[in-house]
């Protein structure tokens, strides 16, 4: 049977067509947009026109999308940007009428659960207990997990998109800003930081965008044959990721333009990213990171094919 997941995130509109195999997949087809939902309007609660239009030519385009690739089932959910909206309600009718597509908005413990399940899929877990971020556009999840299963997770307010709009740091940011957007991520990110050290995490897992930029990045630099398509996981060298972390911060817009691996709708958002791993990396003395190319939409897939 061939199926589709549409992650409408608050940056990007996800696409994943695949065939399934029983409880397994084979991808067919995937696709992103830079929709950029939470622009303009993600701190005041509200989806602004030009975003809600680019999301309806979104959905309209991966309508299109799903009947050339005949596609039997489709399985839609949007995250941040819509659940906090006062209109996302009405983006979701507008998306039906148009498209026939629903889309069911998911809170954050759904999202980190399926984080979770798509990480579970693309990698394994080792003895000691492992962090896994997902860095949105509006929210980040924060999950703890070893091989057993998952032990805590929680979703936080403060996807990349909405620390951008928050802070609106200068070009390139400032040492003041970085030390009031980590005195913030500090109060926020408190109840995370108990967690894992009552739960002793030893390691961090990446998922999602963010890491994906930074991976390429490394390969740009490191090994320019390599790409983050080859395998489902990687291992970071954290040495060459801080001296990646410190040409993000001094770099302005324009320079970052044109660092290699690094996409153009990424440009914007890595800073406050980079400020946020960090100060996890920090603050939880971690020693290993790895990145699963798996995240929120493999993850639905697989529950969805499960179920």
């Amino acid at each position: 049977m061939r199926v589709a997941v549409v992650d409408l995130g608050t940056n990007t509109f996800n696409l994943l067509i695949a065939d399934a195999h029983g409880a397994f997949f084979s991808k067919v087809h995937s696709e992103k947009i830079p929709v950029r939902l939470g622009e303009g309007g993600i701190n005041r609660g509200v989806i602004v026109e030009g975003a809600y239009m680019r999301g309806l030519e979104a959905m309209e385009h991966y309508a299109s999308e799903c009947k050339q690739f005949e596609v039997l089932r489709i399985m839609a959910f949007a995250t941040s940007a819509v659940r906090n909206a006062a209109n996302g309600q009405q983006f979701t009718a507008d998306v039906k009428m148009r498209t026939g597509i629903e889309i069911q908005i998911i809170d954050g413990a759904k999202e980190a659960e399926y984080i979770y399940k798509g990480v579970r899929a693309a990698l394994n877990f080792r003895e000691e207990r492992s962090l896994i971020i997902d860095i949105g556009g509006g929210s980040t999840e924060f999950i703890i997990a070893d091989k057993d299963g998952l032990l805590w997770k929680r979703s936080f307010e403060i996807g990349a998109s909405r620390l951008l709009q928050r802070f609106q740091p200068s070009d390139p940011i400032r040492s003041d800003e970085i030390r009031e957007i980590e005195k913030y991520l500090d109060e926020i990110l408190s109840p995370m930081y108990q967690a894992a050290r009552e739960l002793q995490v030893m390691e961090l897992i990446g998922a999602s965008g963010s890491f994906e930029s930074l991976a390429e990045m490394l390969f740009a630099e490191h090994d320019p044959t390599r790409t983050i398509e080859e395998a489902t996981s990687f291992e970071f060298d954290l040495e060459q990721c801080a001296a990646i972390h410190e040409k993000l911060l001094q770099s302005t817009r324009a320079q970052r333009l044109q660092i290699k691996g690094l996409v153009a709708m990424r440009v914007d958002m890595i800073v406050v990213s980079a400020i946020l791993v960090e100060l996890v990396i920090r603050r939880l003395e971690l020693h290993t990171m790895r990145m699963s190319s798996y995240a929120l939409k493999e993850g639905a897939l697989t529950d969805l094919l499960i179920a």
